[in-house]
């Protein structure tokens, strides 16, 4: 499994990191987890609002900090 946190660097993109990163964790799942920086790749998923989770391809949060339950739910699929 592949989980991409979009997002420039701002304090709510490394939240969001930080809570994806825990919720893999206590899952116990062979995850991949990337962070991505660039605009332009960002841009490729029709985001416009950052921070955003991007699941096995499939957008799932956008504009917001999502916190570890709901990570959990998007993981245990």
């Amino acid at each position: 499994m592949e989980i991409k946190v979009l997002g420039p660097g701002c304090l709510k993109c490394e939240q969001t990191e930080k809570n994806v990163k825990e919720a893999v964790q206590e899952s116990g799942l062979n995850v991949k987890i990337e962070k991505v920086t660039d605009v332009m790749e960002i841009a490729k998923y029709g985001v416009l609002g950052t921070p955003a989770v991007v699941v096995e391809g499939e957008v799932k949060c956008v504009g917001k900090i999502p916190d570890k339950d709901e990570i959990m739910t998007w993981i245990k699929k």
